[in-house]
C-alpha cells in the first residue's frame, strides 16, 4: 500500500501501558511513531513517587503485576535489557480470616490447595485444567471477541469464566476456598453476582501459579521506564507535557491511537464520529472508584497469621459473604464499614522502597464512583482487624479519593481504574458494539485504552490489539504473536 508522505505514520496519545504497547508494536514495524503524553513523565498508572517522606517510594496506582509477566506481548520485548527486573515475594497472596487462619496463593497449586481442607481436590483439578491450557488460550482470552485458535480449550475455559463468582463459588465448601476465590474475583471491581466475574478470579489464580505476582524492583515506574527506553531505542519519538484536547493539536499522521476512555475520546474527536458510534460512546458506563492510602511504617505489618507476613499482596475481607455484600452495596452507591481491601507490602521484598528499618505499604478499597468520603479510618480499622498494633506503626500516610485519582490520571473517571465497568455487557464490546472494538467510525482513528478488550490491568494487550488492527487497516501490515 502506498501512502502519501506525512510527518508521522502513527501517533499514540497517552502513555499508559497500553499506549506504550501500541507505540512499540507500530515502531517495530518500521513506522515513524510519535507518543504524546499529557504529564511530564511517561507511564500513566505506572508512576512511582515519594508521596509521603523523602526516601520512601510509593506506587501511585498499580503495584503488583501478575499480568505484566503473563502478557503475551510484553514477553516478546527485551525489557530486562532496559532495566526492568521483577522480585517474586515468597507467597503471591494471602487471605486472612477472623479466626487467625489464612488461605494463600503459592506458586504451587498443590501447596495452595493444602490450605483449603475439603476443597483441596476441587482446587487442584480446577487450576490444573486452567493452567495446562493457558498457553493455548492466553491470546484469545486477552483479546477481542473472535473465533479462537483453539476453540475446544477456549470453550472449556469460557464455560467456567463467563459465570458469576456467586454461582461459581458453589464448587467450594470451605470458608478458606470460598474466601480465597472471592478475593480474586473482587479484582473485577463489580458485584460478584455479575456474569463474567469468575473470569477475573481464574486468570489471577492461574497467573499466580504460572508466573507469580511479582513486584518491579524500584517501583512500578520501572515498567514504564523500560517500555519507554525500548521504544526510543528503536527510533520512537516522545513528547511529554502536552495534554491533547483536540485533533487540531496533532501533527499530520495516517493513524492516531488514543489511550483514553470514551469520555475524553468524545471531547477530542467526537465531531468526526458517526451518530450511532457517538451515541454508543455517550452511553459507556463507568464503575466503582477506589480510595487509596500509602503508608510509611515503623516496621512490618504485624499480621496475626504468619503467612500474611510472607505475601506480597493481602486480601482483607474475611468471608465470601462479607466481600460479596460489600461489593454489591458499594456498587449501589453505599460505602460500607468493612470494605474489601487490597493491600501490598512491597518494601518487605524490595529494600529500595524504604529507609533501613522502616517499611511502606499500599492499599485501596472500592467506593461509589465519584465518592469523596474519607475512608482512611475505615481502611486502617480493616487492616488492624487482621493485624493488631498496625496503627501504632504508622509514621506518615498519603491518601487519594476518587476526585484526586481522576485529577492524577484523567482516564480514572470517578476513580474507576478499570476504564469502565467490566461486566458481561462491556467485557467484549467495550467501548462499543463493533466488528473491531478498537476501530472508531472515523477513518484512521483508534482507541487503545483499557476501555477496550481485555480491559484493566498492566498487560498492554489493549494497546497491542489496537495497533495490530491499525497496522492491518492503514498500512496493510499483518502481525501476530
Amino acid at each position: 500500500m502506498s501512502l502519501e508522505k506525512r510527518e508521522y505514520d502513527a501517533i499514540v496519545v497517552g502513555s499508559g501501558p497500553n499506549g506504550l504497547a501500541a507505540a512499540i508494536l507500530m515502531q517495530e514495524q518500521g513506522l515513524r511513531v510519535l507518543l504524546i503524553e499529557g504529564m511530564d513523565k511517561l507511564g500513566g498508572g505506572l508512576l512511582s513517587a515519594e508521596l509521603t517522606l523523602p526516601g520512601f517510594i510509593h506506587d501511585v496506582c498499580s503495584a503488583i503485576h501478575p499480568l505484566a509477566v503473563a502478557s503475551p506481548f510484553f514477553k516478546t520485548l527485551p525489557l530486562e535489557r532496559h532495566g526492568l527486573s521483577f522480585i517474586q515475594p515468597e507467597l503471591a497472596a494471602a487471605h486472612p480470616f477472623d479466626d487467625g487462619s489464612a488461605a494463600i496463593l503459592d506458586h504451587s497449586i498443590q501447596k495452595t490447595a493444602q490450605y483449603l481442607g475439603a476443597d483441596e481436590i476441587t482446587y487442584i483439578e480446577l487450576m490444573q485444567s486452567v493452567t495446562q491450557n493457558w498457553q493455548l488460550i492466553d491470546k484469545d482470552a486477552l483479546g477481542p471477541l473472535h473465533y479462537p485458535q483453539h476453540p475446544l480449550a477456549m470453550a472449556r475455559f469460557g464455560l467456567k469464566a463467563l459465570t458469576s463468582a456467586g454461582h461459581f463459588i458453589k464448587r467450594f465448601k470451605t470458608i478458606e476456598g470460598r474466601g480465597l476465590f472471592a478475593g480474586m474475583a473482587a479484582h473485577s471491581i463489580q458485584p460478584l453476582n455479575n456474569l463474567g466475574t469468575t473470569a477475573v478470579g481464574l486468570v489471577l489464580l492461574a497467573a499466580g501459579h504460572m508466573q507469580g505476582w511479582p513486584i518491579p524492583k524500584g517501583g512500578s515506574i520501572s515498567i514504564a521506564n523500560a517500555l519507554a527506553s525500548y521504544f526510543m531505542s528503536i527510533g520512537g519519538q516522545v513528547q511529554t507535557g502536552t495534554y491533547v484536547k483536540s485533533l487540531e493539536q496533532l501533527p499530520p499522521a495516517h493513524a492516531v491511537l488514543f489511550d483514553v476512555t470514551p469520555r475524553q475520546l468524545l471531547q477530542i474527536a467526537g465531531h468526526k464520529f458517526s451518530p450511532i458510534y457517538k451515541w454508543q460512546l455517550e452511553r459507556y458506563r463507568y464503575g466503582m472508584g477506589v480510595y487509596k492510602i500509602d503508608w510509611v511504617l515503623d516496621g512490618p505489618i504485624p499480621f496475626t497469621n504468619a503467612d500474611c507476613r510472607r505475601a506480597g499482596t493481602i486480601h482483607l475481607g474475611n468471608t465470601f459473604e462479607e466481600i460479596a455484600a460489600g461489593e454489591l452495596s458499594t456498587s449501589k452507591g453505599r460505602p460500607v464499614d468493612r470494605p474489601f481491601v487490597l493491600l501490598a507490602q512491597q518494601s518487605l521484598f524490595d529494600s529500595s522502597r524504604a529507609l533501613e528499618g522502616k517499611q511502606t505499604a499500599w492499599a485501596y478499597c472500592h467506593v461509589p464512583n465519584g465518592s469523596t468520603k474519607d475512608m482512611t479510618n475505615i481502611i486502617e480499622t480493616q487492616v488492624e482487624r487482621f493485624a493488631p498494633g498496625f496503627r501504632d506503626l504508622i509514621l506518615a500516610r498519603h491518601t487519594m479519593n476518587t476526585h484526586q485519582m481522576q485529577h492524577y490520571n484523567h482516564n480514572y473517571i470517578g476513580g474507576d481504574i478499570n476504564g469502565g465497568v467490566m461486566d458481561i455487557r462491556q467485557l467484549f464490546t467495550r467501548p462499543a458494539l463493533r466488528w473491531s472494538p478498537y476501530k472508531t467510525s472515523a477513518k484512521g482513528l483508534y482507541i487503545c485504552s483499557s476501555s477496550t478488550p481485555p480491559g484493566g490491568g498492566v498487560h498492554g494487550m489493549c494497546g497491542y490489539n489496537a495497533a495490530k488492527r491499525a497496522l492491518k487497516d492503514v498500512f496493510n501490515i499483518k502481525v501476530s504473536l
